[in-house]
C-alpha cells in the first residue's frame, strides 16, 4: 500500500499543496515550523479520522478558512482509490470515495493504513492509560474498520449514562430530590454489550501483539531484558481469563452491578474499557516509572514496529510515517530503526536537516520552506 499522490486545501499552514509520492522512502526536510508535520499529519488523518499531534478537528482547518479538504490518490496492489475528507470544525465532517456520491467518514477507514512513530509516542510508556487505550484502539480499527462504529456506539452509550449518573447528583445536591433511574438497566445492557465486542478485540490483539513486541524490542535493544503487556481489566479479577463477547458481557454486567452505589454516588461510570489500563513490563517491573529514558524509547518504538508487523502479517502493507523522530534518538537506536524500516513499501520521514535522516534511508527529498513543497533530489 502507498499513496501516489496528496492533495490538502485548506489544511494546517496550506492553502493548497499538491505532493507527488513515490514508492519507497520520502524525506520531507526544512526547518521547524514549515509545515513538514502538516504533510505527514493529513496521511495519517485518512488512516484514523484524528491527529497526532492534537484531539479536535479545528487546529487542521487554515486559520481564516471554513473547512480543510485532505485527498489522497492511494495504490493497493493493482488497485487505485481517490480517497476524499472534508473536515467541518463544529459541523459533521464530509467524506468521497473515488469521486462518488458522499460516504460515511469511517467508510474510508481501511483504504489507507499507516504506523506513525513520532516524538510524542514515548507518551505510550511514561503517560496516562488514555494513551495506551488510545493505541490499542486505534490499531484494532487498523485491522477491522468496522470497530470504529463500535467504538462510536461505546462512547455514545457511555456518555448518556454519565449524564444520567450525574443527574443523580445535581438532584441529591438540589435538596434530596431523587432522580429518576429507571432507564439506568437499559444502559448497562448497552454499555456491556459495546463493552465487551470492544474489549474482546482489545484482548485478541494484546495476545498477537506480545510476541511482536518482545522481538521488535530485542532488534531495538538486544540484551535489553523481556517485555511484557499485560490487560488490566476494571472489572476486576473476575475478568481475568474471559474471552469471547458473551462471557465479557456477562463479566461486564456483574461488575456494573457491583459499582452501581459508587458510580450513583459519584456520578460517573467506574466500570468499562473506558477505564482499563494496558500495563507495560520490562523485566518484572512496569516500564512506566522504573525504565530509563532510552528503555522506553526502545519499548515505544517496539510498539509501533510489532503494530508494523501485525498489519503487515494481516495482508497490505501500511504507510511507515516517522516524523521527527529520529532527532529523539541516540546514535545506535536511530541506525537500528532505519534498518527495520528502509524495506518498507512506502516511508515517510521528515526531518529539520538532512543530517538527521539515517543512511539507510535513502530516496526521494523534498524541500518544505515557507509553505513551499520542493523535490530536491532524486
Amino acid at each position: 500500500m502507498r499513496v501516489g499522490h496528496l492533495s490538502l486545501a485548506d489544511f494546517r499552514s496550506y492553502a493548497r499543496v499538491e505532493v507527488p509520492l513515490d514508492p519507497g522512502v520520502t524525506a520531507f526536510v526544512g526547518p521547524n515550523g514549515q509545515g513538514k508535520t502538516n504533510l505527514v499529519e493529513a496521511v495519517g488523518y485518512l488512516a484514523t479520522l484524528g491527529s497526532h499531534r492534537v484531539a479536535s478537528d479545528a487546529p487542521l482547518v487554515r486559520m481564516g478558512a471554513e473547512r480543510a479538504i485532505v485527498r489522497a490518490l492511494v495504490h493497493n496492489g493493482d488497485r487505485q482509490q481517490l480517497v476524499e475528507l472534508e473536515i467541518n470544525p463544529g459541523r459533521a465532517n464530509r467524506a468521497r470515495i473515488n469521486r462518488s456520491s458522499q460516504v460515511r467518514p469511517r467508510d474510508v477507514l481501511g483504504i489507507v493504513r499507516t504506523v506513525l512513530f513520532a516524538p510524542e509516542d514515548l507518551a505510550l510508556v511514561k503517560g496516562d492509560p488514555g494513551e495506551r487505550r488510545r493505541f490499542l484502539d486505534e490499531l484494532v480499527t487498523a485491522r477491522s474498520p468496522r470497530m470504529a462504529g463500535v467504538r462510536q456506539d461505546y462512547e455514545r452509550v457511555l456518555k448518556q449514562r454519565n449524564t444520567l449518573l450525574k443527574s443523580a447528583v445535581l438532584a441529591r445536591r438540589g435538596g434530596g430530590r431523587k432522580a429518576d433511574l429507571s432507564t439506568l438497566d437499559v444502559w448497562d445492557q448497552h454499555l456491556a454489550r459495546a463493552g465487551a465486542e470492544l474489549l474482546a478485540a482489545r484482548l485478541d490483539l494484546v495476545a498477537v501483539l506480545q510476541p511482536l513486541v518482545e522481538k521488535a524490542y530485542g532488534r531495538l535493544a538486544p540484551g535489553g531484558g523481556g517485555t511484557t503487556l499485560e490487560y488490566v481489566n476494571s472489572a476486576g479479577e473476575e475478568a481475568r481469563g474471559a474471552r469471547g463477547r458473551e462471557q465479557l458481557f456477562g463479566v461486564l454486567m456483574e461488575a456494573i452491578g457491583r459499582a452501581r452505589p459508587k458510580e450513583v454516588e459519584r456520578g460517573v461510570t467506574l466500570v468499562g474499557p473506558h477505564r482499563d489500563e494496558l500495563l507495560l513490563r520490562l523485566g518484572p517491573l512496569p516500564a512506566k516509572g522504573y525504565a530509563s529514558h532510552g528503555e522506553s524509547w526502545s519499548f515505544a518504538l517496539a510498539l509501533r514496529i510489532a503494530s508494523y508487523d501485525l498489519l503487515r502479517s494481516d495482508g497490505g502493507e501500511p504507510v511507515l510515517v516517522l516524523d521527527d523522530v529520529f532527532a529523539e534518538l541516540d546514535a545506535a537506536r536511530r541506525d537500528r530503526l532505519a534498518e527495520l524500516v528502509a524495506p518498507g513499501e512506502q516511508v515517510l520521514v521528515t526531518a529539520a536537516v538532512e543530517d538527521d535522516v539515517p543512511r539507510a534511508l535513502a530516496g526521494v527529498r523534498f524541500s518544505v520552506r515557507g509553505g513551499a513543497v520542493e523535490r530536491t533530489a532524486p
